[in-house]
């Protein structure tokens, strides 16, 4: 990552990078899943269509509103926020679905989607602790509820 300015915020640089670097993970993966949403909200059809075409537009409207939240705290701790797609590419955890899936499938993909991306915001939690990085942990505590309940939601169309 570019060498942050001079910033004396309580936590070290170093601390602070590897920080933005998680961050900059955790931005791709919401990235990647903001923009398979919006896709499926596009594309989906079939007998579940009204429901499912709302749904996934009130999830891909408040995906849209965290990335800004995520890449103005990678900022704040002194560091550039990825923003290509060539970089999200690099970062993500969250692999592109080819073609249009059926509508189940799509909430498949959205439930494993929703997942990965809380686990990429958990796995940061021990730099936070180490650095003592409220704000941060305060941010992914609230990601972690959204995807944590966004992932039930959908887990619970695919149930019979």
């Amino acid at each position: 990552m570019k060498r942050a300015p001079q910033i004396n915020i309580g936590i070290p640089e170093e601390q602070r990078e590897k920080i933005a670097n998680g961050l900059s993970h955790l931005l791709a993966d919401s990235y990647s899943l903001y923009l398979m949403t919006h896709n499926f909200h596009w594309n989906v059809t079939g007998p579940m269509f009204n429901t499912l075409h709302v749904m996934f537009m009130e999830q891909y409207t408040e995906q849209w509103n965290a990335l800004d939240l995520i890449a103005e705290r990678i900022r704040a701790l002194g560091f550039p926020a990825p923003g290509t797609y060539a970089e999200f590419g690099k970062l993500t955890s969250i692999k592109e679905v080819a073609g249009v899936p059926k509508a189940l499938d799509m909430v498949r993909y959205l439930v494993d989607a929703q997942e990965a991306t809380a686990r990429t915001a958990r796995d940061l939690f021990p730099l936070l602790e180490e650095a003592n990085d409220q704000p941060t942990a305060d941010l992914l505590t609230q990601r972690l509820d959204v995807h944590e309940k966004t992932a039930w939601m959908l887990r619970s169309l695919l149930e019979e």
